[in-house]
C-alpha cells in the first residue's frame, strides 16, 4: 500500500483531474474558453500564409503514411501527431498567441492543438474538449507560474518544457485516465521536454514547433501510460526532476506550491492574456506608449534625435542584447523579437502588424536610420513579471524629452480585450486564409464550442469546410 509520504505533486494533480467536471466550470470561464480558442484558431488560418507553415507541413507530410487528422485552415491532413506538431507550429510561429506573463508561458500553443486532435480523433463531445482544454492551459499556466522564470534564465524555452506536462493532462482527460494513470503520464512527460533556446541569438525557427512537440509529448506520454507504461512519480519535485534539472542554479526561486494551490478553487489560466500585436508579448507596452507619442506630439523622424525603451532588465536578453542585430533584423521573425525595431517601426508607421513585418518595412532605411536611435534601459516603474511593463523615452531634435509608460501592457489585467476585440481579431487573422463569410461561419462555431462533436469541430476550422 502507498505511504501518504509517498505521495508526489503528480498526485495531486492526477487526483484532480480525474474528477472535475466540465459542470464545475463557472460559467464565464467558460466564455474566456472560447475567446482564447477563438484566438488561436485565428492566429493559426494567419500563419498558413507564411513560408514557415509550408514548410513546415512539407517536412512532416515527406515522412507522413496516413492522413487522417485535421490542421488548421489548412485541405491537408496528416497523421495525429504530426498534425497536432504542425497545429503547434501555426499556433505560434506568428508570436501572436496567448501568454501569461509570470512563466512566462504560452499555454493555447500546445494546449489547443493537443485536446483537438485527441478530441477529433475519439470524437469526444464539445464539453470534454473544453474541459480537457481548460485544464492544459490551466496546468501549462501553473507551471510557468512554478518556474517563475527560472527556466528562462538557464536557457530553456518555458512553454516548450511545461507543455508536455500539461498536454499529458489534456490527453489524459480525453482519454479517460484513472488518477493513477495521470501520475504515470505526467512522469513521463518529463521526458519528453527540452526545449533549448538558443533561437534568441539567430532568429532560428526552433521555438515555432516547441508548443506542438509538447503536444504530441504530452499526448504521447497519454497514450503510453494508458497502455500500463510507468512514468516517475516525482516528476516536478525529484531531485532529477522537472524543475531541478531546468531551473538549474536558480531553482530556490521555483514556487512548487502554485501547482496545486486552490486547485479548482482558482482557476490560474484566467490571468492568461491575448495579444493586440504580432511580435513578443515583451515589446507591447514599448509600441503602445511609442504610438500614443507619435499621435500626441504628431512626431516626424527628423524631429526625434534619440528613443530610450524602458523595459526590466530580466527581458533584455530576449528582446534587446545584441543590439546591433536588434536593429537590422535579418528576418520578420527576428523582427519580432526587436526592442528597437518595433519601437522604430511604430514611431515611423504608427503600427506594428503583420505589414510593419514584411521585407520592404524590415529593410526600410527610414525605419532603420531610426532604429540606429534606438536604445535600451531598465523601467524603475516596473511590474514585471505580474505584467509586461514598459515605456519610451524620446530625446526631442530641440532637446526636450516626452516620454510614456503603461505599467499594465494592453490584453492583460484590466485591460483584457473583449469579445469585440477578439473577434475582430479572430476575422481579421482569418481574412489572410478564407473568405469573410467562412470565417464567420467558423466563429459561430467557435462561439457554440460545446454543442458539437470533435470531429465537428475539427471540420469547422479545416479548410473551405462547413458543417
Amino acid at each position: 500500500m502507498e505511504s501518504k509520504s509517498d505521495r508526489s505533486i503528480s498526485h495531486v494533480i492526477g487526483a484532480f483531474v480525474s474528477e472535475v467536471r466540465y459542470e464545475q466550470l463557472p460559467g464565464d470561464f467558460v466564455e474566456f474558453l472560447k475567446d482564447h480558442i477563438i484566438d488561436v484558431v485565428g492566429t493559426s488560418i494567419a500563419a498558413t500564409r507564411f513560408d514557415f507553415a509550408y514548410r513546415a507541413l512539407a517536412g512532416l507530410g515527406a515522412l507522413a503514411d496516413s492522413h487522417g487528422s485535421t490542421v488548421v485552415g489548412m485541405a491537408q491532413k496528416l497523421p495525429l501527431k504530426d498534425a497536432a506538431l504542425m497545429n503547434g507550429v501555426l499556433a505560434h510561429g506568428l508570436d501572436y498567441d496567448d501568454t501569461h506573463a509570470v512563466g512566462p508561458v504560452h499555454p493555447s500553443a500546445s494546449a489547443f492543438p493537443c485536446a483537438l486532435g485527441v478530441g477529433e480523433f475519439i470524437n469526444c463531445s464539445g464539453r470534454d474538449l473544453l474541459l480537457a482544454y481548460a485544464l492544459g492551459i490551466e496546468f501549462a499556466t501553473r507551471l510557468g507560474l512554478a518556474a517563475n522564470g527560472t527556466m528562462h534564465k538557464t536557457g530553456f524555452h518555458t512553454t516548450g518544457v511545461v507543455g508536455h506536462n500539461a498536454c499529458a493532462v489534456t490527453a489524459g482527460k480525453l482519454l479517460g485516465l484513472n488518477a493513477d494513470q495521470l501520475v504515470m503520464a505526467q512522469g513521463l512527460a518529463g521526458s519528453t521536454a527540452s526545449a533549448i533556446a538558443e533561437h534568441r541569438k539567430d532568429g532560428a525557427w526552433n521555438k515555432r514547433i516547441h508548443p506542438g512537440w509538447a503536444a504530441v509529448g504530452g499526448m504521447t506520454a497519454a497514450s503510453l501510460a494508458c497502455a500500463g507504461f510507468i512514468g516517475t512519480k516525482k516528476v516536478y519535485e525529484g531531485g532529477d526532476g522537472l524543475f531541478r534539472t531546468h531551473a538549474g542554479s536558480h531553482f530556490d526561486d521555483v514556487n512548487l506550491d502554485a501547482l496545486t494551490a486552490d486547485l479548482g478553487e482558482r482557476w490560474r489560466a484566467e490571468e492568461v492574456a491575448i495579444k493586440p500585436y504580432p511580435v513578443c508579448h515583451i515589446l507591447h507596452a514599448c509600441i503602445d506608449s511609442a504610438i500614443a507619442l507619435r499621435t500626441q506630439h504628431e512626431l516626424k523622424p527628423s524631429d526625434i534625435a534619440k528613443v530610450r525603451v524602458l523595459l526590466h532588465p530580466d527581458t533584455f536578453h530576449y528582446v534587446c542584447e545584441n543590439a546591433e542585430m536588434r536593429r537590422r533584423p535579418a528576418t520578420d521573425y527576428a523582427a519580432k523579437f526587436s526592442a528597437h525595431y518595433t519601437t522604430a517601426v511604430a514611431l515611423i508607421r504608427g503600427k506594428c502588424g503583420f505589414a510593419e513585418l514584411e521585407q520592404d518595412a524590415i529593410t526600410n532605411p527610414a525605419i532603420l536610420a531610426l532604429a540606429q536611435k534606438v536604445e535600451h534601459a531598465p523601467d524603475p516603474k516596473s511590474a514585471f513579471p505580474e505584467y509586461f511593463s514598459g515605456g519610451v523615452e524620446i530625446t526631442l531634435a530641440n532637446g526636450r524629452t516626452i516620454a510614456h509608460h503603461d505599467r499594465v501592457n494592453r490584453g492583460a489585467g484590466d485591460r483584457a480585450l473583449n469579445r469585440e476585440d477578439i473577434t475582430q481579431k479572430f476575422l481579421e487573422n482569418a481574412e489572410f486564409g478564407m473568405s469573410r463569410s467562412r470565417a464567420e461561419d467558423m466563429l459561430q462555431v467557435l462561439l457554440s464550442l460545446e454543442r458539437f462533436s470533435g470531429r465537428e469541430i475539427a471540420r469547422a476550422v479545416s479548410l473551405g469546410v462547413r458543417l
